[in-house]
């Protein structure tokens, strides 16, 4: 359990009964509603037939109905949760009503009529972290699973709920508490009295060594962020060419359904169209746009604008060639750089690639065979997609600075937020200062200050040192009944 009262001014604190849709009520079997808080049980009790959720062992489900006023709202089955076993370390239960909208918002109506407030986003994550439950970097990966594009994005946001990042970050602090706490015996002490257990050379900063340990770890951490940040939010990738290049077709091929209209009209797409697609366990965003080209069609040219603006905005191009027509002076124009807001930089194309951004693909080659240094494919017989799929991969693997993407859990903790990032690159700022004083020999009064600071910063990454208002920022981004 946490000190309560250092979030006093905190508007998630009180332990009040709290009541959320935990599954988006809908056409579906099932409508789940979670339920959380002091008195919980007997609040739910006091809604329920037959009467025997105040007797209900923890663990066990139990089965009746919700009724109000005497009437019967719903058959459902509540599983019984009593504190501190429980999600949030209360008293807690959830109820399955019946799918549909209807069903859910009666029980809920019953269920605020029994005591039951409306929980705020991430409340129920918040109450476990102040219960002991969670830390907050447990905490974070748990909408971070909630919002995992990718069974890659699970697996990674899973190996943080298990304690990963936890655990490493709770080394890396205790290897710089041993540094600080030699320190601070040299600050407090002479050397004679201190002796030689703390450091061969009390003239430099005491377990200098594994001060630099620890740094280089933090470090190692500090990189991981961009790797994370790319399975988390994945990548934008924009199929853009002239007026029927085949930018639909190729859309609906790599996405395995028909989602853009394809004609043999030049012009058919006039605004842009998205999905997300899986490659290589990376979550990309696939945006196909119209052909771009000069027109008098006002609502064409609003379209080929909003193209233009994705193309400023996307990680990655894939510009598409009309084999049929062949390479064009208005394709060698966008390639240059001159039709597409600058979007590439001029270069001759090497295995389909201007750049690190730009990939060449010469589409219809089924009807014309592809000039070398162009991916060949064929969208509409499916041929050579493969080759997209590896060059886009590539792409992503020199954009995130040639750091191995895999598909595998990782093997070493990583950072999941950007939060998380923050507060180590700040440790690792105050570590470096440290030890550049230490290697000027200043005197350790100047440095201690600077070790306790990085301690605090790792202690902020787990919730050991927390404010309300970072807490209420961090846990309102979460959604309702998580």
């Amino acid at each position: 359990m946490r000190d309560n009262h250092v979030y006093n001014d905190f508007s998630y604190n009180d332990d009040s009964p709290v009541a959320a849709f935990a599954t988006v009520p809908g056409s579906s079997a099932l409508t789940l509603i979670r339920c959380s808080g002091k008195g919980a049980i007997e609040a739910v009790s006091s809604v329920f037939s037959p009467e025997k959720i105040n007797v209900a062992p923890g663990n066990s489900v139990i089965h009746g109905w919700i009724v109000k006023a005497g009437e019967k709202i719903d058959e459902v089955l509540v599983s019984v949760f009593r504190a501190p076993k429980s999600y949030t370390g209360e008293d807690s239960l959830d109820i399955s009503c019946h799918g549909g909208a209807s069903a859910g918002k009666a029980v809920m109506d019953a269920l605020k009529s029994a005591g039951f407030r409306d929980a705020l986003p991430g409340e129920f994550t918040f109450r476990a972290f102040i219960n002991g439950k969670l830390d907050l970097t447990k905490a974070e990966s748990v909408m971070e699973l909630v919002s995992a594009k990718t069974e890659t994005g699970r697996r990674r946001a899973v190996s943080r709920l298990s304690g990963s990042l936890e655990k490493e970050i709770g080394e890396i602090k205790n290897l710089l508490v041993q540094v600080l706490s030699g320190a601070e015996i040299y600050l407090d002490y002479s050397e004679d009295e201190v002796g030689a257990d703390v450091d061969e050379d009390a003239g430099k900063l005491p377990y200098q060594n594994i001060a630099l340990e620890a740094l280089l770890r933090l470090k190692k951490l500090s990189a991981s962020w961009q790797i994370e940040r790319i399975y988390q939010e994945g990548v934008t990738v924009v199929i853009a060419g002239r007026p029927n290049a085949g930018k639909s077709s190729l859309f609906n091929a790599l996405l395995k359904e028909d989602r853009s209209i394809v004609t043999e009209i030049p012009g058919t797409t006039r605004d842009w169209i998205e999905a997300w697609v899986s490659i290589d366990g990376i979550p990309v965003r696939l945006v196909d746009t119209a052909g771009l080209r000069e027109s008098a069609d006002s609502v064409e040219k609003i379209g080929v604008d909003r193209s233009r603006k994705l193309l400023r905005e996307a990680d990655i191009v894939l510009y598409l060639i009309d084999g049929a027509q062949g390479f064009t002076g208005e394709d060698k124009d966008f390639i240059d750089g001159a039709g597409n807001g600058g979007a590439a930089s001029s270069g001759a194309a090497s295995s389909g690639a201007v750049n690190n951004k730009q990939l060449l693909i010469w589409n219809k080659a089924d009807i014309n065979p592809s000039p070398q240094n162009f991916i060949s494919v064929s969208a509409k017989t499916g041929e050579g997609l493969e080759h997209i799929y590896t060059a886009i991969s590539s792409a992503i693997q020199v954009q995130s600075t040639a750091q191995v993407l895999t598909q595998d859990a990782p093997a070493a903790a990583a950072i999941g937020t950007e939060r998380q990032k923050n507060l180590v690159n700040a440790a690792c700022a105050a570590l470096e200062e440290a030890l550049a004083l230490a290697q000027r020999e200043e005197p350790l009064d100047l440095i201690a200050p600077l070790l306790r600071e990085a301690v605090n910063l790792l202690g902020e990454i787990t919730g050991e040192v927390s404010t309300a208002d970072i807490l209420e920022e961090m846990f309102s981004r979460f959604c309702v009944g998580k």
